[in-house]
Parts: C-alpha cells; sequence; structure tokens
C-alpha cells in the first residue's frame, strides 16, 4: 500500500528520543521542529515522525503544532493514498479513501487541492511523482485546474527541492504519462524552460533502457545542459554525466570492433551503452549495445616513466612523444602490446632526436 513516510506516533520528539536511547538506537535529530528522529539500526535510518497539525503555511514552509489525534495527523496530508496508517496488527486506518483511491488507480489531494497546494507549492511535483508510480486513472478537473493555477509558484521553490522531485519521476518504472501531463498542464514548461522533449523520452522507455533519472533527463531535456544543471543546482558529478550524456561519441551499429575499441579506449563503456540508448531502441543497437558489453576495454600499456626510462628529459617532448605512440596504437585498432608500444617509441624518439 502507499503509506506516508516515517511511522508516526503520539510521541514528542523528545520522548521518542528517549525511547530510542533506552532501546539502544541511536537517535538523528533531523527534523525536531517538524517533529521528525531518526532511528538508526544495522546502518539504516527509520523516521519516527510525532503526529502533527500545521499551524501557519506560507507555501513553502509549514509550523506545525503536536498532536495525538491521528485523523487530524492523516489530514494534513497531501494525497489520500498516503494519508493511512497500519499498526502492527494490520489494521488500517483509512479515513478518506486512500485504498479504494489505490485499487482504482486514482490520485487525489486529502480535502480541497487548491488548499492543499496552497500550504507547500512542492505538492505539484509530488503529484506527478506519486502519479508516476500509482495512478492509472486521469486526473479530476479539480486537480488539473489546482495544479494548472499554482504553476506559477513553481518559481519560489528552492533549486535542490524542484530537482530532487524531477530526479524521483524520472526514476518510476515508467514515467510517460506523468511526464505528459506535466507537459499537458504547464508544470514541464516551468520546471524544464530550456526545452523538454516527452515524445523522445517515451521512446526511449519504449526500448527497454534502464530506469535511469539522468539518462531519462537527457533525453527528455531540448536545451542547454549546462543551464539546466547550473539553474537547478546540480551537484558536479551529475552536471559532468548529463553533459556528457548529451556529447560523448556514439557508437553506430555499422561499426566494426576495431573502431568499438577505438572508443572504448577513450569513454567509458557504461557511456557509450547510454548513448547507444540515447541514439536508438532498434534491434540494430541491441546488437551493438551487446557486442560493446562483449569487448575487454583496451588500455594503452605506456606511461610516462618508459619516455623518461629512454633518457628523454622532463618536459613537454614527454607528453608528445606519449601522445603520438598512443595515437599509432589507437590507429592500429588497440592490440598492440607493451612491446611494441616501446618499439614505437623507441623509433619515434631516435627519428625526432636525429
Amino acid at each position: 500500500m502507499g503509506a506516508r513516510c516515517g511511522t508516526h506516533w503520539p510521541r514528542t520528539p523528545e520522548q521518542v528520543t528517549g525511547a530510542l536511547t533506552k532501546a539502544g538506537l541511536r537517535a538523528v535529530p533531523t527534523g525536531v521542529e517538524h517533529g521528525t528522529v531518526t532511528a538508526v539500526s544495522g546502518g539504516r535510518g527509520f523516521e519516527v515522525t510525532t503526529l502533527r497539525r500545521d499551524v501557519e503555511t506560507d507555501g513553502r514552509h509549514a509550523r506545525v503544532a503536536f498532536t495525538d489525534d491521528w485523523r487530524e495527523d492523516a489530514a494534513r496530508r497531501d494525497f489520500t493514498i498516503n494519508a493511512m496508517s497500519m499498526t502492527r496488527d494490520g489494521t488500517v486506518f483509512d479515513y478518506f479513501g486512500g485504498a479504494d483511491d489505490l485499487r482504482a488507480g486514482r490520485l487525489r489531494f486529502v480535502g480541497d487541492p487548491a488548499t492543499r497546494i496552497a500550504e507547500d507549492y512542492l505538492r505539484i511535483l509530488r503529484f506527478f511523482r506519486f502519479y508516476a508510480r500509482y495512478a492509472t486513472a486521469q486526473p479530476g478537473e479539480d486537480e488539473r485546474a489546482a495544479i494548472a493555477s499554482g504553476v506559477p509558484r513553481l518559481a519560489s521553490l528552492s533549486a535542490e527541492r524542484v530537482w530532487g522531485e524531477l530526479v524521483r519521476i524520472l526514476g518510476a518504472p515508467d514515467p510517460r504519462a506523468a511526464i505528459g501531463l506535466m507537459a499537458e498542464l504547464g508544470v514541464l514548461q516551468a520546471v524544464v524552460p530550456e526545452g523538454a522533449d516527452p515524445a523522445r523520452l517515451a521512446r526511449l522507455v519504449e526500448a527497454g533502457a534502464p530506469a535511469d533519472p539522468m539518462l531519462r533527463l537527457a533525453a527528455l531535456l531540448g536545451g542547454d545542459a549546462t543551464e539546466f544543471a547550473a539553474r537547478l543546482r546540480l551537484s558536479g558529478a551529475e552536471r559532468e554525466r548529463l553533459e556528457a550524456l548529451r556529447s560523448a561519441p556514439v557508437p553506430r551499429p555499422g561499426q566494426d570492433d576495431t573502431a568499438l575499441l577505438r572508443l572504448l579506449a577513450d569513454t567509458p563503456a557504461e557511456m557509450l551503452q547510454d548513448r547507444s540508448w540515447l541514439a536508438g531502441g532498434e534491434p540494430e543497437w541491441a546488437e551493438l549495445r551487446s557486442r560493446l558489453a562483449s569487448l575487454a576495454v583496451p588500455v594503452f600499456p605506456l606511461e610516462g616513466r618508459d619516455v623518461l626510462a629512454l633518457g628523454v628529459a622532463e618536459g613537454p617532448r614527454v607528453g608528445e612523444l606519449l601522445r603520438a605512440v598512443r595515437q599509432w596504437w589507437l590507429d592500429g585498432g588497440c592490440t598492440a602490446d607493451a612491446a611494441a608500444c616501446r618499439a614505437e617509441l623507441v623509433r619515434l624518439a631516435t627519428a625526432s632526436s636525429g
């Protein structure tokens, strides 16, 4: 069943911390102001959150007060499927019809959609995250109207929160319907103003590509990857991968093994696989990916010390000779071993010194 995040007890954070400590578990105050303490057991974290009610909201943050009323806590949830709770014996408390909605593939806000969204505009993106995983039915007119009306306020959200939700949407088993609905309601254009191509993402999913959010983003993103990464504050590693997914060499089905080995010498095998998914999903591309997986990644066998061992003085000439031998190695299909490469190095060094 779709359940709220964490485990909710009618205890204050201080009481929760005391109970965890007494039980020999580490308690981490991850969000005490909102009632959340993380219990760490076996290297895993489990969120324990006190029952709450909203006192004040501004569309980004909420000030809460603790309560012991489970229904009151459930009433502040965003979606009916996210407002259920269950006891240890399996008894489910479902105040707003969440179980029926799950069975019907419906995603509904708790209460009035516009009110829920105005409390926290991130709920617009959360709607599509849950929609991608649990919904099969079209949203109601009230949901559609509230989401479309709230789109301008997405600009008030932090880049980190927007990026976090977008990653989760793209990481769903099949995000096509959610992304299509985001485009229809103007949400996608607000979140990806650089330009987006849902049809290209759909082709990638239909081809059976891995459910990799960054790979899917590379397919979806129609505009400048560097600008997108800067605006949503992607990490350095995320930015580099996204840019590579948009610019790295693309292996082609018609290339022979020698050509593929040259690509593998300069580009990680995983990146070439990813680029092939972005290029095509037809059977010939599947065969290409199989060939790439079967090839051993070639490694150039010489280093700078091999040049220095010939008596070449440290300086630019060391790199020049090494690059020349590596190009010879690449031109030959990356098959020459260390001995052959050293022989070519000697030949080039001798010729240049003469």
